[in-house]
């Protein structure tokens, strides 16, 4: 006789499947709080360094750092059929992204940049569904919609007479680091995070290293400490450690419906511009950035 066992076996599904959710979610919170560093430090390198050595000496240093741990930790490679997304990881988020925001913030503050940043969740979000299979409810799209709309209108009233060029970069920088990290949260599934960002490290390794050797300054000594330093933070937590959590959340939590944390990243962003660089934060862009951000609840109840 079949003995009966309590409990249904869904909700117990259920439940774990909340609960991996919601780690995605707290890392892909950390991952935020990390890039939300990036644009300010940035902006720093870039007043002394040249943008196209920033760009590829954040690049090989991080690389340098994810072999290391690729190596200690003994990972196999990554199957063959893995290495075209890779290839998109690489292009969109450890060249395309880091060299378009360093050529846009040499025409306009990290406080003005930093806004373009709420266009990322809708980005992330459209990739997850064209490459990671996603599909978020209607409502979902309604939210993401408006919080990008936010940004897109304080841009087009206050940005784009300021400084097209600047912008026209930013804009282009979204886009490849919505692919770039849509693709790396579809790989994270079954690569692991650090992984997928340590492989697409190595693979532009080649190409950033001469090219850092190439372009670095004539005279390391007449750059200013403050430049390293943000040289350093941009290489080693916005190109590796920020990643980590980043990539782990989306796989975690879905990638269109972590994407929306990134409406949070202008807020620290611009707390940081105004702490480190002292840079006017309007109250404009203050309002514009709590919108974006009150419409991550909403995206979030709907993302599944």
């Amino acid at each position: 006789m079949a003995q009966w066992l309590p409990g249904p076996a869904v909700p117990i599904a259920t439940d774990i499947s909340v609960e991996r959710s919601a780690r995605g979610w707290i890392n892909g919170f950390i991952g935020v709080v990390i890039f939300a560093g990036s644009l300010p430090a940035t902006r720093l390198a870039v007043l002394e360094l040249d943008a196209g050595f920033v760009t590829a000496a954040r690049a090989s240093i991080a690389a340098v750092l994810g072999l290391v741990l690729l190596l200690a930790l003994r990972q196999p490679r990554p199957a063959r059929a893995d290495v075209p997304g890779l290839a998109m990881v690489s292009l969109g988020v450890v060249v395309g992204f880091p060299l378009l925001t360093a050529l846009a913030l040499r025409h306009a503050s990290s406080a003005h940049t930093i806004v373009f940043v709420g266009l990322l969740p809708l980005s992330t979000a459209l990739f997850g569904v064209l490459r990671g299979g996603e599909r978020p409810r209607p409502a979902f799209w309604l939210f993401s919609l408006l919080g990008s709309a936010c940004v897109v209108g304080y841009a087009a009233r206050n940005g784009i007479e300021a400084s097209l060029q600047a912008d026209l970069l930013m804009l282009a920088a979204i886009v490849v680091c919505g692919l770039g990290y849509a693709e790396g949260g579809r790989l994270a599934r079954h690569l692991g995070g650090w992984q997928v960002i340590s492989w697409a490290l190595l693979l532009a390794l080649p190409v950033m290293l001469p090219l850092m050797v190439v372009m670095r300054p004539a005279s390391l000594g007449a750059i200013g400490a403050p430049a390293w330093w943000a040289l350093g933070y941009v290489a080693v937590f916005s190109m590796l450690v920020g990643f980590l959590f980043w990539y782990r959340g989306l796989a975690q939590g879905g990638i269109a419906a972590v994407g929306q944390l990134q409406l949070l990243q202008p807020f620290f962003g611009l707390a940081l511009a105004a702490l480190l660089l002292h840079e006017t934060v309007s109250a404009g862009m203050l309002l514009v950035t709590l919108a974006a951000v009150a419409c991550v609840a909403g995206a979030r109840r709907f993302s599944r």
